[in-house]
């Protein structure tokens, strides 16, 4: 199977599967997916959150998501629990789609790494 047809199949699954969990089966967009990869690694899920939060929620994931390519690292976790991430290597310019299949490829491995999906 090619890469491509690869990321999409996993990258319904997780949709999929994150939608049925979540959203009572209506489908989850990019945006929706990183702001729950978000709450997951702030680690209070029942906790309401500020629009600036929410925001922040979706800094944390992107920097956890895109950590193993070598753009972040884990710093530290402050006194009120949100983690910190430095940059390690600046983002290259992508266009729109290109963006989302990087995304799309960090959130697959992230829930393969979970054993979230097989």
């Amino acid at each position: 199977m090619a890469r491509d047809e690869e990321l999409k199949e996993r990258w319904l699954k997780v949709q999929k599967k994150l939608s049925d969990q979540f959203a009572d089966g209506d489908l989850l967009d990019l945006d929706a997916i990183i702001y729950l990869i978000g709450i997951q690694e702030f680690g209070q899920p029942h906790r309401q959150f500020k629009k600036d939060q929410k925001l922040d929620l979706m800094h944390i994931a992107i920097c956890r998501l895109l950590e193993p390519y070598g753009y972040y690292e884990f710093e530290l976790v402050d006194e009120d629990g949100w983690p910190h991430f430095k940059t390690l290597e600046i983002l290259p310019s992508l266009k729109a789609g290109e963006q989302s299949v990087l995304m799309k490829d960090a959130i697959v491995h992230y829930f393969l790494a979970k054993g979230y999906i097989g």
